[in-house]
């Protein structure tokens, strides 16, 4: 098992598109490169690891129901604009893993990490992020993905 550490995490001013539907079939190469045109266009100075935000648990929601968020961080203000939104995530207690393997392992990661969770007292307290270290590679075929999965957490039974 990958190993897990609860972080806190900082404020992070975020711009991103909003997609329902199949996580494994988000247009990431194209919202990215909306995403950094936008900044490009409105002076923004934006981060340089892309964030996936994924609101739903795809084994209990249906994959035309899964809600997420393809976005950036970014370091100065500016107006939303079309499909592009800006909102701030707030400070959080996580439990984060790392995930450097075939993309069709990342479940067993997710796994993982749930079972962390519960075995340690906390229970989500919110969508999971995932942070992209670097672009997917392909070798010998298969995907291979570089993510920080961080769910917030909170002791169980306790709320915010």
């Amino acid at each position: 098992m990958p190993a897990v550490k609860i972080e806190k995490t900082k404020p992070m001013t975020i711009a991103y598109v909003e997609h329902v539907g199949e996580y494994g079939k988000l247009p990431f190469e194209e919202d990215m490169r909306t995403l950094y045109g936008w900044a490009k266009a409105k002076k923004v100075r934006p981060g340089l690891q892309a964030l996936g935000i994924y609101h739903d648990n795809p084994e209990m929601t249906p994959p035309e129901r899964c809600r997420s968020e393809v976005a950036i961080p970014i370091y100065s203000r500016a107006p939303p604009e079309g499909g592009i939104k800006v909102r701030k995530l707030p400070a959080m207690t996580v439990a984060a893993t790392s995930h450097e393997g075939p993309a069709s392992e990342f479940r067993n990661t997710y796994s993982a990490l749930n079972a962390w969770v519960e075995e340690h007292g906390y229970e989500w307290s919110g969508p999971s992020i995932e942070v992209y270290s670097k672009k997917p590679a392909v070798v010998g075929g298969q995907t291979i993905l570089f993510a920080r999965i961080k769910v917030p957490v909170r002791r169980r039974g306790k709320r915010a």
